[in-house]
């Protein structure tokens, strides 16, 4: 019997491969000959670095980079041997919220340059293939941080420089031309993908600053002023780079990063999971499994909406593969998932378990879960050795 172990992070409580760990040890309480394989998945934001590469057997590379703020901050990415060899960045790692104390947040003034340092760190590492988080800024400066690090000119309408060599996004709208020869071919050789789950476009009442400017710090005034320095920007990406994505769906995450990479970099923007699934190589390994096991914190109406368990039990289910998702808890809307794609869901805890027991019992509660799943599934047939006797928490 074979069955791939594929869950997100439980937040709060296990780690993306702590929680695969858990069902692997529920599995051979009732099929200790079962062939096991943990794929911990993400879905692009925080925790990518960390089950990529323990899903992919990678290594953890740390840089020391411009922190949004512009202060020093070492930033941990990963690195996969592939092929292709990959870089995995989280730019929330050099470029994050978590990074700037709450009385400082101010997206007029802080940068994506430490994204754009991590992203040359990979690039002397030999890599052919970037992926790009791009969850959690601190930022709302289209990307210019990152372009900036890559020799892109911002140039005042002097045609200097000036406070214009590392824009944010309170200056955007000083930049009055931009040159790009400086990018080369060396990174244009490079394929770049960016994890992408919103649908907003750079501007617009839809759009980074309206929309997520105020969550970094940005007061009325400084939103409207993000707004015409984006507005701005698009428009130079037009005349000066000829690419217009100021409608993207996408373009305005991570306050215009999203955009910022595709017009600077010609990146490619798509949904975390797929691409976490891609570079975990998850449908080769999917293939042939007689079940999936999948799971995160909270399965409810969102994960319907695109969520890492739906997009395991998707790719599982091309594969002819049953995926059974569990979960710490059941919101409202979960049933939903059972016609996206899911064959079951479990909540994990037993009856009567509080929240605070739920949290601190996770690793325990996914284990028995698994065990009853498995067995009840499976059979003592599918199970070659002895088993445990197992009954549902």
């Amino acid at each position: 019997m074979k069955i791939i172990c594929a869950p997100d992070k439980f937040k709060g409580s296990l780690t993306a491969m702590q929680a695969a760990q858990a069902m692997e040890i529920g599995i051979r309480r009732v099929c200790p000959g079962a062939q096991v394989d943990l794929c911990p998945v993400a879905d692009g934001g925080e925790g990518t670095v960390d089950a990529l590469v323990q899903a992919c057997h990678g290594r953890r590379q740390r840089t020391v980079v411009t922190g949004p703020l512009f202060a020093p901050v070492t930033a941990e990415w990963g690195l996969l041997e592939g092929p292709p060899r990959t870089a995995v960045i989280e730019m929330a790692a050099a470029s994050g919220l978590g990074l700037v104390p709450p009385a400082r947040r101010d997206p007029t003034r802080t940068t994506t340059f430490g994204t754009g340092e991590l992203i040359w760190a990979a690039m002397h590492e030999g890599v052919r293939r970037i992926i790009l988080g791009i969850g959690g800024s601190a930022t709302c400066d289209g990307g210019c941080g990152v372009a900036a690090a890559s020799a892109v000119l911002f140039l005042d309408a002097t045609g200097r420089t000036g406070p214009l060599r590392i824009p944010t996004g309170g200056t955007l709208r000083d930049i009055a031309r931009l040159e790009a020869m400086g990018l080369g071919e060396e990174l244009a050789s490079v394929e770049i993908l960016v994890a992408c789950d919103v649908r907003n476009p750079l501007t617009g009442p839809e759009g980074a600053a309206r929309v997520y400017a105020p969550q970094k710090g940005a007061t009325p005034a400084q939103v409207e002023l993000l707004e015409q320095g984006l507005k701005h920007l698009a428009e130079l990406w037009r005349h000066d780079l000829g690419v217009d994505v100021e409608a993207l769906a996408g373009a305005g995450a991570a306050g215009g990063l999203g955009g910022g990479m595709v017009a600077f970099f010609g990146a490619r923007l798509a949904p975390g999971i797929q691409l976490v699934l891609q570079a975990a190589d998850f449908r080769r390994r999917v293939a042939g499994c007689d079940l999936c096991l999948t799971g995160e914190g909270c399965l409810d109406s969102q994960t319907a909406a695109g969520k890492v368990c739906l997009g395991v039990a998707q790719a599982a289910r091309q594969a002819g593969v049953p995926t059974v998702a569990l979960a710490g808890s059941l919101g409202p809307g979960a049933e939903a998932t059972l016609a996206a794609g899911l064959t079951e869901y479990h909540a994990i805890a037993p009856a009567g378990a509080t929240k605070e027991d739920s949290m601190a019992w996770a690793a325990e509660y996914l284990q028995a879960a698994t065990a009853a799943v498995v067995a009840a599934r499976m059979g003592p047939s599918a199970c070659g050795g002895a088993a445990e006797n197992v009954e549902a928490g």
